[in-house]
């Protein structure tokens, strides 16, 4: 594979299209909103210029970087790429209609991915005629920093589709980790308690934002539950915690909390919007 497009240039999509570029391929971002696409070549360039002055990324590796990665907001072009990766928000009727327009005018051999953190791969792969062609690719937030991705197959998705997969995987530098089309995958099957227990806690006043972090990074994770809520985003939060409860038919422990829905009505969804668990104005 030599070309990689991404759909979507939001923080998932931008940080994917930031990798991909870094480990030499020619990247096509699409956007359907222009301005959408400029902040995000800024925003871009910004972080590989910051990985420069800090010797993480060569200079060589940077300015190529920057000259492999070009934007558009037609449709038509991400399609001409080796591998199409969706990171689109977390609808599965978008999802389904940028997939069945992504197969009725990419060539044949390209490969087509979700980003998706919870939403059927089978479902996806049913919007068009390549499902055998047609697999789950799950990076973290932020993806330049974050080293795991969730490879997930469909039910038709063939051995070479996995093997180039796993080759992109390890282009980019990061750790795959393969898994079947279930709920939610492995890690946001894993975080949807870790998550939940931490709004029981803050919903019953045992223990404020701040304390339940502060306690939860003394047993050694990086972040706590809220920051990484605010990291990710309120409102995205909400819709896997959502997606996974429904999709287990309301399994209780996956049950979305008020608290999730309430600091979405308000609009305070993180870092996004300068104010979620945490003020982030200054």
């Amino acid at each position: 594979m030599k070309t990689v497009a991404v759909i979507g240039a939001g923080a998932m999509g931008r940080g994917i299209a930031q990798v991909s570029a870094l480990a030499g391929y020619e990247v096509i971002l699409y956007d359907v909103f222009e301005p959408a696409l400029n902040n995000a070549i800024t925003l871009i360039t910004a972080s590989i210029d910051k990985g420069v002055a800090r010797g993480k990324i060569e200079t060589a590796t940077a300015v190529r970087a920057q000259n492999n990665l070009r934007i558009t907001h037609f449709l038509d072009d991400a399609a001409q790429a080796d591998l199409v990766i969706e990171a689109a928000p977390e609808d599965l009727r978008v999802k389904h209609d940028i997939f069945a327009r992504l197969d009725a005018v990419a060539p044949r051999h390209t490969l087509l991915a979700s980003n998706t953190s919870s939403l059927s791969i089978n479902s996806l792969a049913g919007s068009t005629h390549r499902s055998d062609r047609f697999l789950g690719l799950h990076f973290f937030n932020p993806p330049h920093l974050m080293q795991l991705i969730e490879i997930i197959t469909c039910d038709d998705t063939s051995a070479t589709t996995v093997a180039q997969a796993k080759e992109y995987v390890g282009r980019v530098g990061k750790t795959a980790v393969f898994c079947k089309d279930t709920p939610a995958f492995i890690v946001n099957r894993v975080a949807r308690p870790f998550y939940g227990e931490a709004f029981r806690l803050l919903g019953e006043g045992v223990a404020d934002v701040a304390t339940i972090d502060r306690l939860i990074k003394s047993l050694g994770f990086r972040m706590g539950p809220f920051e990484l809520i605010d990291l990710i985003g309120c409102d995205v939060n909400l819709a896997v915690t959502q997606s996974v409860y429904d999709a287990y038919f309301q399994e209780p422990k996956y049950r979305p909390h008020p608290i999730q829905r309430r600091m979405v009505e308000s609009g305070r969804l993180g870092r996004k919007t300068g104010r979620g668990f945490y003020d982030y104005h200054e």
